[in-house]
This record gives C-alpha cells, sequence and structure tokens, in this order.
C-alpha cells in the first residue's frame, strides 16, 4: 500500500481504540456512585428513625453535617480543592451514624466524624488514598473511647429513652439463647434493639438489591462474607461445648439469628465492598469476603466485643494490597517468573 492509500484509509473505529488503565464504564463517577449508595441506605434510614424515634434522626443528621463540614474546612486549610459535591463525605457520615446506637450523646457522631474525615481519609490525601473504611474506622475509636455510651441501646418503639435494653440480639447469642419475645421475624424486620442502621435485614437487602442492579457492587464480597458466617455458625453453634450434639433445627436457627444479628448484613453489603478498600480482582474479593466472616464468627465467639464487623473487615482492609498483588491476573506475553517478580 503506497502513501497515498494509506492517508486515504479510514481511521480506526473508536471502539477498537484502547486507553491506558483505568478503565471505567461511561457514566459512572464518583458522585453517582456515591448517590446510589445514600440512595441505597434511605430504606434502613427511615426505619431505623422510624423504631427509634426522633433522636435516631438527629443523631443522623448531625452525623452527615459534620462529616460534609469536616471535608469542606479540612480541604480548605490544606489549600486542595472541595470535593463535597461529590457526596462521598456525605456516605461516610450517613454509614457512621447508622453504626451508631441513637442514645450517644449528641458530640459523639461529631467526634466520630472529625476522626473519620481528618485522621482517617483527609491527612492521607483524600478519598481514593485512605487505607482502611473511615466509617468503620471512626466508630472503633468511639467504641475504645466511649465504650459504656457506644453499647447503651434503647429498645425498639421507646421513644422516651425512659430504658435501656438489658440486652440487644447479639449480646444474648454470644451465651447461646435468644432475648425473651425475639424472633426470627422481629430479627429480618427490624423489631430489636441495636443500632439505627443495622437492626432490619429486609431494609438493608433492599438497598443491596439496588447497588446489584446498578452495579455499584458486586456480589463477591458479601456472598462470601456471609456465606463463611452461615458455615460456620451452622457447623459450631453456641455454645461450643455442645455444638456437636445440636439438631438441625437448632443449628439452622442459630445460623439465621446470626446472620440477621448485629452490623452483618450493613457490614457485608455497605463497608466491605468499599471500593478503595476492598481488592480488584474477582478471586481477591472472594478471599477478602472469606477472610471476614472468619474474623467475624472468631471475634463475636472468643473476643470481648460482642460484635465483630467492624474489626474484621479493618483487619483485611489491611491485607487488601496482598491480595491484590497475589491475585492479580498475568500479563500477556510474561512468563510466570516475570509477573511474581513484577
Amino acid at each position: 500500500m503506497d502513501l497515498k492509500q494509506q492517508t486515504s484509509a479510514a481511521p480506526t473505529p473508536a471502539l477498537l481504540t484502547v486507553s491506558p488503565s483505568p478503565h471505567a464504564r461511561r457514566g459512572m463517577t464518583t458522585a453517582s456512585v456515591m448517590r446510589d449508595v445514600l440512595i441505597a441506605l434511605i430504606p434502613a434510614t427511615v426505619w431505623g428513625c422510624y423504631v427509634f424515634g426522633w433522636r435516631a434522626a438527629l443523631v443522623v443528621l448531625i452525623s452527615v453535617v459534620s462529616a460534609v463540614l469536616f471535608e469542606m474546612l479540612t480541604q480548605l486549610i490544606l489549600h486542595r480543592t472541595v470535593t463535597v459535591a461529590d457526596c462521598s463525605a456525605a456516605v461516610t457520615g450517613l454509614l457512621l451514624g447508622l453504626n451508631l446506637s441513637s442514645a450517644v450523646p449528641l458530640y459523639v457522631p461529631v467526634v466520630g466524624a472529625a476522626f473519620a474525615i481528618i485522621v482517617v481519609k483527609q491527612l492521607l490525601g483524600g478519598i481514593g488514598k485512605n487505607i482502611m473504611n473511615p466509617a468503620l474506622a471512626a466508630r472503633v475509636f468511639l467504641m475504645l473511647a466511649w465504650t459504656d455510651g457506644m453499647t447503651q441501646y434503647p429498645a425498639a418503639y421507646d421513644y422516651a429513652f425512659d430504658a435501656v435494653a438489658s440486652a440487644t440480639p447479639l449480646m444474648s447469642l454470644k451465651s447461646g439463647v435468644m432475648p425473651e419475645g425475639v424472633g426470627l421475624l422481629e430479627l429480618f424486620f427490624g423489631k430489636t434493639g441495636g443500632c439505627i442502621g443495622e437492626v432490619s435485614v429486609l431494609m438493608l437487602l433492599i438497598g443491596g438489591v439496588y447497588l446489584l442492579c446498578r452495579r455499584v457492587i458486586r456480589w463477591h464480597i458479601p456472598v462470601a462474607m456471609l456465606g463463611t458466617v452461615a458455615l460456620l455458625t451452622f457447623l459450631f453453634p453456641l455454645p461450643l461445648a455442645d455444638a456437636f450434639n445440636a439438631t438441625l433445627a437448632e443449628r439452622l436457627t442459630f445460623m439465621t439469628s446470626s446472620l440477621c444479628s448485629g452490623g452483618l448484613m450493613l457490614g457485608a453489603i455497605f463497608m466491605a465492598t468499599d471500593y478503595v478498600t476492598s481488592p480488584v480482582t474477582d478471586v481477591g474479593r472472594l478471599i477478602y469476603g472469606v477472610g471476614c466472616g472468619l474474623l467475624v464468627v472468631f471475634i463475636r465467639y472468643f473476643g470481648g466485643y460482642n460484635e465483630g464487623v467492624s474489626f474484621a473487615i479493618l483487619i483485611m482492609n489491611a491485607l487488601v494490597w496482598y491480595l491484590d498483588m497475589a491475585t492479580k491476573p498475568r500479563v500477556y506475553g510474561k512468563d510466570r517468573r516475570a509477573h511474581k517478580k513484577a
């Protein structure tokens, strides 16, 4: 082909033109992803405010507003572009609020939002550079700093806050029994004590299905995490001394109760799937989810805290880089030895 023929040839179609990575689906931005997460959290938020009353709504509102304000102020002080319009700070604030009891002092969500945004997120470089989930890191910080206040949960529909529930379902499960008057239906629909956003499995599943349909999250982490918890709690129901003598019905009851109690659903669907702090490969996501599930059961069974979801996810956050390196696909044309050195 001569030069004249080359210059007159049709240009390469755009479909066959590949730009350097990362490759993002057209139309997906940080703002659109965060808006979808906010929409997915609406059912659990509304239900939590209905069950725990006006004070739950106030705790969530303070948490969201504080997170947005701290993000804006920190970026102004550090002379960075203000990015509160991408809604990432609002998502962090909402997740933090949903992980709190409605009975906490009102300064607690403010302190938690400051820790999440300033320490965990902005001081490490901002969105995309944090090594752990900001909302979960803040929750653990608050648990260590104000243990008593963070572990007092009003009973469902106790709008006057006259009494504090003696035991949440998860607290009772640790001793191998369920609190009186609490069955699987109450756990599934959310008619028990607990954190604001964790009590209704139904509302959390509605939000999870929405995120899956919108392709904001993928199934690997939630399924691996929940499946691991289900398998272990079925094989080894509490109390462990009687685990091998448990009947099928007892195993199934304990397994489903464990899945529906505490922050497991909230963590598996909305926080373990965080883009920044979770693996990028499908195999890595599966390993990550299994690791989270193993740690949840281990901490619930043998730890000093009743709940292990926050600690489990944060521990696995620290291992994400290694999972990505171990599961990254081999570059075409390179042998396996060169791939491992890379």
